[in-house]
């Protein structure tokens, strides 16, 4: 039905989700891999998709609209996600979405499918995120790590709660949904934190940069998923980033954190039953705020990546042997790196950089070029200020996609791999305010990746479809 929309008379008539497609078939394809969906509108000049779940037969109920189009599902048969189907035309106007399993606070989401058309079959499959589920935490949230904490198979949630002082922990109860919080104090301005087992005890502990106290707090599992509390270890001035990785070849998982203030990063070695050595301190760029820990060049030595927020540029430190690592390497990008991540993109066995620009609202790639060294990079279109990176798979075609929080613009993209480290356009995933930290882990046991976001006051659970 071109240029007309639902008028509804007798039906309340508002979408379960709203989503933006590229076009009116991804539109189409989002309703066709959902059972709830009706029908839906796709409007031409915003891209905006919006999915009916309590609508059908309404053709005698439509209002004329330039900007609309507006599809409603065939004798009100749906089609299944992941099978395929025959249809009789690619351009018949169909749709349906996902269910929404929405507590809390619900948002407006992004959808989109893959698919594939030969004549007349088309096959589609759920690359959907579900509206979000939010859980109060502390006051302002700013990191966020997924991991099994009490040892039941189901990962849980940690949290990083800056202006609180505290980190939270939210144990899985099942099917993707959290208990309430359980809160731990930790230092001053808590701005990142990660969980990696540090004492070989088969439990995971919580490392946490508190970037008001320059210290890392390492608080142990004291079993059962609670901890006992932080101790501390000084490091440089205003620690934004921490990763935990083992550096030294010892089977101990060592620290490595980007001191802002101080301009440097800092490696932290374990001297064994979870206790560290002094910081040893490498010079980087300006204000470094995000590190990564990987094995660059394939010598079997971890090795470090910094985003340096106002240099501009991402910092490569090569692992010298014994825990010690060269002077960086430097790689322009965008304006104001705030966050990176270190994942092999084009399927070459060599990974690559992907780093979010705050500065120039984009996402930028920096393939590997061999032996450690990057190309220059390519970079794509983000929201306003994007501020997390992650780099998963979200849609099973084992090439891993981009997912990217905007914390200006209210909204999360994700950008899917087209091969060859190329990435299509984002689709965008409206979520709560001021969005930071994002991991992408299956919380709820569907070999889905699942959506995880730290928001202004709550951590928010997008589920894959």
């Amino acid at each position: 039905m071109i240029d007309s929309k639902f008028y509804c008379a007798n039906t309340t008539c508002l979408p379960f989700i709203n989503i933006i497609t590229l076009n009116i078939k991804n539109c189409q394809f989002a309703c066709l891999s959902q059972s709830p969906c009706k029908a839906a509108t796709f409007h031409r000049s915003t891209s905006n998709c919006e999915l009916f779940d309590n609508i059908l037969n309404q053709n005698e109920n439509m209002l004329t609209d330039v900007d609309v189009t507006s599809m409603n599902v065939i004798s009100g048969t749906q089609f299944p996600s992941e099978l395929t189907t025959t249809s009789t035309s690619m351009t018949s106007y169909l749709s349906a979405t996902p269910p929404t399993t929405t507590e809390s606070s619900s948002t407006s989401t992004t959808p989109s499918s893959s698919s594939s058309t030969s004549a007349a079959t088309t096959t589609t499959a759920c690359n959907v995120f579900l509206n979000q589920t939010t859980y109060a935490v502390g006051f302002q949230p700013i990191s966020v790590a997924v991991a099994d904490v009490n040892n039941d198979n189901k990962p849980d949630i940690v949290v990083a709660n800056r202006n609180s002082n505290t980190v939270s922990v939210l144990l899985n109860v099942g099917s993707g949904t959290f208990n309430a919080q359980t809160t731990y104090t930790v230092g001053t301005q808590p701005y990142s934190v990660t969980v990696v087992d540090v004492n070989n005890d088969n439990k995971p502990d919580i490392i946490v940069a508190n970037s008001g106290a320059n210290n890392i707090g390492v608080l142990f599992n004291a079993g059962s998923g609670t901890f006992n509390a932080q101790i501390v270890y000084t490091v440089g001035s205003s620690p934004y980033s921490v990763a935990v990785v083992d550096v030294n070849g010892d089977n101990k998982s060592d620290i490595i954190i980007s001191n802002f203030g101080s301009s440097t990063v800092g490696v932290l070695l374990n001297a064994g039953n979870g206790t560290f050595n002094a910081q040893t301190t490498y010079a980087v760029g300006s204000n470094p705020n995000s590190i990564a820990v990987v094995d660059v060049n394939s010598d079997n030595k971890p090795d470090i990546i910094v985003s340096n927020y106002y240099s501009n540029n991402v910092g490569v430190l090569l692992n010298a042997g014994s825990g010690t690592f060269h002077a960086q390497t430097t790689y322009s990008v965008g304006t104001r790196p705030y966050s990176v991540a270190v994942v092999d993109v084009n399927s070459d066995n060599k990974p690559d950089i992907i780093v979010a620009n705050s500065g120039s609202n984009t996402t930028g790639v920096l393939l590997n070029a061999g032996n450690g060294t990057f190309s220059a990079q390519t970079s794509y279109p983000a929201g306003n200020f994007p501020w997390s990176v992650a780099v998963v798979d979200v849609n099973s075609d084992s090439k891993p996609d981009i997912i990217v929080t905007n914390s200006n613009s209210n909204d999360i993209d994700v950008l899917l791999n087209a091969g060859n480290g190329t990435f299509n356009t984002q689709i965008v995933y409206t979520v709560g305010s001021s969005p930071s930290s994002v991991a992408v882990v299956d919380v709820n046991n569907d070999n889905k990746p699942d959506i995880i976001v730290a928001e202004s006051s709550s951590v928010a659970v997008l589920l894959h479809c």
